[in-house]
């Protein structure tokens, strides 16, 4: 593993060309071609605390995302073409051919975004009715909820779904910044794990032939790290709920308990409908291979029907907008552009990293999914994998074929445990959990910045990521 890291910073650093898979590894990109991407995520991390009310704007955010994503897609473009991969499909071929790297970078960025924008805004179509008191108990029976019901709504569907409900019954405490920080761990990420509905990297394994039941088998892993943490938060929120002031705490149970009494209840139910149409879509597009652009067309309607037909009161009450859908659109286009140049190398210097075991997999997938989204860092590393057992990646359902060798289960946990953890590290790692900053910070809370969340995910997060790498990986 040691070597596999340092040919990682030597191939990162270095000054060298990388050929990129597809197109009969013909594309070679300068490693340095890289820059513009830890640009953005130095952007990402710094402007937030020098130049906090400007980047408070989404217009802003997408200027910064578009000036160095754009040169950078089209450079990539440019450098395809000349090497003989077209951005057009030959005859008989789909229009658009799937292997070129910004064609691929674009779909796999516009499937994202109205997916997330599906399940954001029928997810903000459903009011659940009462509010709770924000004791520890209910707190962490929240977050209990919402990290079974993400394997099922997905991480998107089932953070927006409870995020709001949690905040609601937090209004009264002082100290709920690691309440949100939690719900970002168990219901945004790590909840996620035992179907392809969970979460992003699952669903195109599912796609590239991983057996929709294969994920379940993960269930032991879910239930350490899930679990873990749902521990680790209750006492912790019970410390920080002891620490208010006592008078202060009483009374504003007092009022919570009185609110308590009315009861719980759903309103806007119509969506529930419009949810089951996101998860059907997701199955029967993987499973019979839809033809391009008709999934995406299913995830428009099912989210303009939501829009049309739910009653705006009830998206009032919520305290609806589209602010955090749009500060992810903004910022991803930038970054599914700007990264296409690491993921280029990565797919082509992967057998030289020296990854031969499941721990190996399972700590790059997780340490770079923390920074260059969790979906393609999944499908990178399994293309890697595969490729060392002599499997083709760019054949239709190669995991399935992966699955079947001696290495294929062990390994392909290990990434997927991997990707969908470690999605948590960051607030980039996966597409909800800058959604759920946004709508926490909409609602007063002050959360971190990016390198004090990295804080609380190295505190928190990285421990149990050793322990689960020790008990199933090594």
């Amino acid at each position: 593993m040691r070597r596999a890291m340092l040919s990682l910073a030597v191939m990162l650093l270095s000054g060298g060309t990388a050929q990129a898979a597809g197109g009969g590894g013909a594309l070679e990109l300068p490693t340095y071609s890289v820059i513009p991407f830890a640009i953005l995520l130095l952007c990402i991390a710094v402007l937030p605390l020098v130049a906090e009310h400007w980047w408070e704007s989404n217009r802003n955010k997408l200027i910064v995302a578009l000036v160095l994503g754009l040169p950078t897609g089209i450079y990539v473009f440019f450098k395809a073409n000349s090497a003989g991969i077209s951005f057009l499909g030959g005859e008989g071929e789909h229009f658009f051919n799937h292997s070129h790297p910004i064609f691929a970078a674009l779909h796999e960025y516009v499937a994202f975004i109205l997916l997330l924008w599906a399940l954001f805004v029928i997810s903000g179509g459903i009011y659940i009715r009462g509010t709770l008191a924000g004791t520890p108990l209910v707190n962490t029976s929240i977050l209990a909820i919402g990290g079974t019901l993400a394997s099922f709504i997905g991480t998107t569907g089932a953070s927006m779904l409870l995020i709001r409900p949690l905040m609601r019954a937090n209004a009264p405490r002082r100290r709920k910044v690691h309440v949100i920080v939690f719900f970002i761990f168990v219901v945004s990420n790590c909840g996620g794990l035992l179907t392809p509905l969970g979460d992003p990297p699952l669903f195109l394994g599912f796609l590239k032939g991983v057996p929709f039941t294969w994920t379940f088998g993960l269930w032991v892993e879910w239930l350490l790290v899930v679990g873990a943490l749902l521990v680790i938060f209750h006492f912790l929120d019970s410390y920080h709920f002891h620490r208010e002031d006592v008078d202060d705490t009483a009374q504003d149970l007092d009022e919570a308990v009185e609110k308590q009494r009315v009861p719980l209840g759903l309103e806007g139910s119509m969506n529930l409908v419009f949810l089951l149409g996101v998860i059907l879509t997701i199955y029967f597009s993987g499973q019979f291979h839809w033809a391009l652009g008709l999934q995406e067309g299913s995830m428009l309607a099912l989210g303009i029907a939501s829009i049309v037909l739910t009653p705006k009161l009830i998206r009032e009450k919520n305290e609806f907008n589209y602010h955090p859908i749009l500060e992810v659109a903004a910022l991803f286009i930038g970054i599914f552009l700007a990264m296409t140049p690491a993921i280029q190398i990565l797919n082509a210097k992967g057998p030289d990293l020296g990854l031969s075991k499941a721990w190996h997999y399972f700590w790059a997938t997780g340490g770079l999914s923390a920074f260059l989204d969790n979906a393609p860092t999944y499908l990178t590393f399994a293309a890697v994998a595969s490729g060392t057992e002599g499997i083709d990646a760019s054949a239709q359902g190669y995991l399935a074929k992966y699955l079947d060798t001696d290495a294929g289960p062990l390994m392909l946990a290990g990434i997927s445990c991997g990707a969908v953890f470690m999605g948590a590290m960051t607030y980039i790692g996966n597409g909800p959990n800058f959604m759920v900053k946004a709508i926490a910070e909409g609602g007063g809370i002050k959360m971190p910045s990016f390198f004090g969340y990295l804080g609380w995910s190295c505190v928190f997060l990285l421990p149990l990521m050793v322990l689960v790498s020790v008990l199933f990986f090594i």
